[in-house]
């Protein structure tokens, strides 16, 4: 840990601690600044990642000897038309399927609860087991009822945030082309300003920092979104060869879960199993065989090509990642817990290097190298 500077480190890892705890103390001092921060979280997000998706364009916009701001404008001009075309031609059809398939949901779950009834009574080792949970359940059901002032007091202030959550998206959505803008026309130059400001010393480690952040938040954002598109369009043509009801639907919602590693496959089969096994039980084998073709597919073929190794983060840590971040900050936390993390991560290995460099007299020494010396035989 740097030998005679160990005490050095672990002091300075007090006062760290110290000046923590007493920010904890006065944490109503910052709550403008998480009010400031969690309002502009959404818009900014959206605007990073367009930002990371059209400036591979942009750049060969400008390289073609289009201006910059031409281009920037002409890339504007492009998303508006490509979603006029989408709203216009696929979401209404989109939307039919939705409003159908919440229609003939409760149908579905009614007939696959009556179903597992029907097995449980047949098994009578199950039978105590849920006669239980059927006095639990109607139990909660009494109580809900003889408390209805707080159960509509409790709907009238879900029906409130729902409404104000809906107020934040759209303002959001309104918000982000006019970030995404900026960040095409002067975001390279956001990182050459903080470096600017840093002591003369510090400034080659940070700029490394910046440039692998970059690279990893590109690599994720760009490759990731590819993968579900791949997985939309793959389990879409798989749905409507074995014939499943809802097919883009069921595959919209493929897609879209896709974005979060691991965690969005296991929600996204959840409402295809539901209407598989109502529907027959040899719909459910054919459901079965083109999630696992997909699956296997996105595993080995796609996502190897397209993500590569790029973030380099164990499965069991992404998995560890997205429960805390979820637990946390919720959907948002989920969708950017994967990024955060390898950004973090990156910092953090980076300072540790620079760490290991200035203390420790054994790093960056190998052999063959100028600096390495071979220890004294005692």
């Amino acid at each position: 840990m740097g030998g005679r500077k160990t005490l050095y480190v672990l002091g300075v890892l007090l006062l760290l601690g110290l000046n923590i705890f007493l920010y904890t103390k006065v944490s109503f001092i910052f709550k403008p600044l998480t009010e400031f921060i969690g309002t502009v979280a959404l818009p900014v997000i959206l605007a990073v990642v367009a930002y990371y998706l059209l400036r591979p364009l942009m750049k060969l916009l400008m390289k073609a000897g289009v201006g910059k701001t031409t281009s920037i404008f002409l890339l504007m001009i492009l998303i508006i038309g490509l979603l006029v075309l989408l709203i216009s031609s696929v979401v209404p059809f989109l939307v039919d399927q939705t409003k159908s398939l919440f229609m003939s949901f409760p149908g579905y779950w009614d007939k696959f609860i009556t179903g597992l009834e029907s097995y449980v009574e047949s098994q009578s080792y199950l039978a105590p087991v849920y006669e239980d949970l059927k006095q639990r359940s109607s139990g909660i059901f009494g109580s809900v009822g003889s408390n209805a002032s707080n159960v509509a007091t409790e709907t009238l202030s879900g029906f409130t945030k729902v409404l104000s959550a809906v107020t934040g998206i759209t303002i959001g959505i309104i918000t982000a082309p006019f970030i995404l803008f900026y960040l095409l026309k002067e975001g390279e130059k956001l990182p050459k300003a903080f470096i600017g400001i840093l002591p003369p010393r510090m400034r080659g480690g940070t700029r490394k920092v910046f440039h692998e952040i970059d690279d990893q938040v590109r690599a994720y954002i760009q490759g990731q979104l590819l993968v579900s598109l791949c997985i939309g369009v793959m389990l879409y043509i798989g749905f409507l060869i074995i014939g499943m009801d809802y097919a883009l639907v069921l595959a919209a919602i493929a897609s879209v879960t896709s974005v979060v590693p691991y965690l969005g496959p296991v929600i996204a089969i959840t409402p295809a199993i539901i209407i598989a096994i109502v529907t027959s039980p040899f719909m459910l084998i054919k459901l079965a065989f083109v999630w696992t073709v997909v699956q296997l597919l996105e595993g080995k073929l796609i996502s190897p090509q397209i993500m590569g190794k790029s973030l380099r983060v164990h499965p069991v840590t992404i998995i560890f990642v997205l429960l805390t971040a979820g637990h946390l900050f919720g959907v948002i936390g989920v969708i950017v817990a994967v990024p955060a993390y390898a950004i973090l991560r990156t910092i953090v290995f980076q300072f540790y290097k620079l760490y290991k460099i200035r203390y420790n007299r054994y790093y960056a020494s190998s052999p063959g190298s100028k600096r390495y010396k071979e220890d004294p035989v005692e």
